[in-house]
């Protein structure tokens, strides 16, 4: 199976670096500056898993897709939310009439995008549970054991296509899971990720900072149940076991855990605010679901994005 990665970055060059080590046929789209990365350092994974380098990654750029268009098997697009446009722009000559195009995005608004795109039959549903990031030498750091890839037919159907896809996924030094209900897991994640991302960014700190001032913990807890409560009321009750858990991280005294976007933010780049936090709220409002700190939130949010300059140097 023909794998092309869409950018080599924290969860497409995390993902794609271990199946490459496990002998997929794995090929990264990228563009110039880190294709020149890539070519004079490899792709590095530091995690706790185990690292792993590959040293000669097979790269593709978008213009030479372009010019030369060729179909793979499985897409993994693995870009933030701001990014999906001209990431379509760059992989869609690589859309065959067979191809599969498995998204690690957050939340689930890009499924409409691609399925505009690109049609019903080649979009799966798919998420990822690892908290990763690029350094300045440009290699990829896990920074907890979770590391797991979940996917599935968005009509929850297992048919031969997500068989073969679940065997080329696995044994290759990560949890690859075929989820029954790929959509509601991506509810789940939706809502523990809306929630890290509203209390790490709003309130300015990793997790175990929130909680250990006044009133930081109950803050913290009225914004996971706002999230919760958006996703019940779009048909998606968030299991009370996993609520349980993700409550517990998100309320851990000393946690050092902190969203992407948190991270983004504070070395002044850009962040999914719409996709992670805007979406969920429309989605809210849409069946009556009042959310004022996801509001605030995002506005906080907003204000920053719109406060960026062109090159991003703005630091908050």
């Amino acid at each position: 199976m023909r794998i092309l990665v869409i950018g080599a970055g924290a969860v497409g060059g995390y993902f794609g670096a271990r199946l490459a080590a496990a002998g997929r046929d794995v090929t990264f789209l990228v563009r110039g500056v880190r294709a020149e990365q890539l070519k004079s350092k490899g792709l590095q994974v530091i995690s706790p898993q185990g690292d792993v380098t590959v040293a000669v990654p097979q790269l593709l750029l978008a213009e030479d897709l372009a010019a030369k268009p060729q179909a793979f098997d499985l897409i993994l697009l693995s870009t933030k939310a701001y990014s999906l446009e001209a990431a379509m722009e760059d992989f869609a000559a690589a859309v065959g009439a067979e191809t599969a195009i498995l998204p690690l995005l957050n939340g689930i608004a890009h499924l409409e995008k691609l399925v505009a795109r690109f049609g019903e039959a080649r979009v799966l549903g798919g998420s990822t549970r690892i908290v990763a990031d690029v350094d300045a030498e440009g290699r990829v750091h896990s920074m907890e054991t979770l590391h797991d890839l979940n996917f599935g037919e968005r009509d929850t159907k297992v048919t031969p296509r997500i068989e073969a896809i679940q065997a080329e996924l696995s044994d290759a030094g990560f949890e690859a899971k075929l989820q029954p209900d790929i959509v509601a897991f991506m509810w789940q994640k939706w809502v523990f990720l809306a929630a890290l991302g509203a209390i790490t960014c709003m309130m300015r700190g990793a997790i175990g900072e929130v909680v250990a001032v006044p009133a930081g913990r109950e803050t913290a807890q009225a914004i996971v149940d706002e999230t919760a409560a958006v996703s019940a009321a779009n048909g998606y009750v968030t299991p009370a076991a996993f609520l349980e858990a993700a409550t517990a991280r998100l309320l851990l005294t000393g946690s050092s855990l902190t969203a992407s976007m948190y991270r983004d933010m504070m070395r002044g780049a850009p962040v999914e605010a719409d996709h992670i936090l805007g979406d969920m709220i429309a989605r809210g409002a849409a069946k009556g679901v009042k959310t004022p700190l996801l509001k605030a939130a995002y506005a906080m949010l907003s204000v920053y994005a719109a406060g960026r300059s062109s090159d991003g140097a703005r630091v908050p």
